[in-house]
């Protein structure tokens, strides 16, 4: 592979370069694609919300945008997984909904949301890398959606319950091996290799060849890449050796208890020992606690009690 070709992965250009206005354009390309619907992006918005108690919990994600529809995307790359994943994910979403209208503002100020998760990890079983989960409402006798009429300027405008309610999208995106044609499979495709083509016409990915050279980094920032490149090898390895152990135990404890849950219980054990054990060795290792919370997906706290 030519210098000019080996481009930074995605999750590293969220979180550093494409959270400035000169770099919206990848970024607006790339949710065009996916969502099928022209996105300009007006401004990136804290991705990480205040509590409101002591007990509440923080709303973390790797990006959170404001489009010129006014609508808010929400970006999150998991490299590893995560128990409870689609809990948090909803979450995350009613978080973003509740922090955007304040209390005495009507209803109409609500803000539709885009919930994009790009996972690096096997979430269950499906024979697609792409799936979409939208609101709707349809008849249960007559099959029919339900348009829900509105006021809007002195008229009555008829709008569907999916103008409004959150739209969810789960990349999975080691399950894409197919030969990139369309704009969304060569996103695809660059998600999972980091290559683009030299001669692509999709959406944001001209300017990513342009703006998201490796060796258009400085020293420094190529350093601290290959070291998030190195923790996540780290990571990827620990948690293959936890799933092996969680299969045995999982084998040993079923034969008591029935094979199907303590193969399932010996895995989730397994994998949530194996991201502490990395944890510890990445603290040892003088990792930071932001960074290590952003590539285990652990709490401050596990972190902090390590």
């Amino acid at each position: 592979m030519e210098l000019q070709d080996k481009y930074i992965r995605f999750d590293w250009a969220v979180k550093r370069l494409l959270r400035h206005k000169a770099n919206f354009g990848v970024l607006e390309g790339f949710l065009t694609v996916l969502i099928g619907d022209e996105i300009h992006i007006v401004e990136i918005l804290e991705s990480e919300s205040n509590q409101q108690t002591e007990n509440d919990k923080f709303n973390r994600v790797d990006i959170k945008a404001l489009n010129s529809k006014n609508e808010i995307v929400i970006i999150e790359i998991q490299n590893t997984r995560e128990l409870y994943y689609l809990e948090r994910i909803l979450y995350g979403v009613a978080k973003a909904i509740t922090e955007h209208i304040s209390l005495g503002e009507t209803y109409y100020k609500v803000k539709k949301i885009y919930s994009i998760s790009i996972l690096y990890f096997d979430i269950g079983h499906g024979t697609d890398y792409l799936y979409h989960g939208q609101n709707i409402f349809k008849g249960v006798h007559t099959g029919d959606f339900l348009q829900v009429s509105t006021r809007e300027k002195d008229a009555i405008v008829p709008r569907m319950p999916s103008e409004i309610y959150p739209e969810y999208f789960l990349i999975r995106v080691n399950e894409f091996n197919k030969v990139a044609v369309t704009p969304l499979e060569e996103w695809i495709e660059y998600l999972k290799t980091g290559i683009i083509r030299p001669d692509t016409t999709a959406p944001g990915l001209g300017e990513a060849r342009e703006k998201l050279k490796y060796y258009s980094m400085t020293p420094q920032e190529r350093h601290a890449y290959d070291e998030h490149l190195s923790a996540l090898m780290i990571q990827n390895d620990v948690l293959d050796s936890a799933k092996l152990e969680g299969k045995i135990e999982g084998r040993l404890e079923g034969r008591a208890e029935g094979r199907a849950e303590g193969r399932e219980e010996g895995r989730e054990e397994g994998i949530k020992e194996g991201v502490l054990r990395n944890a510890r060795r990445m603290k040892e290792k003088g990792f930071s606690t932001e960074d290590i919370m952003e590539i285990t997906g652990l709490t401050f706290e596990e972190v902090s009690q390590l």
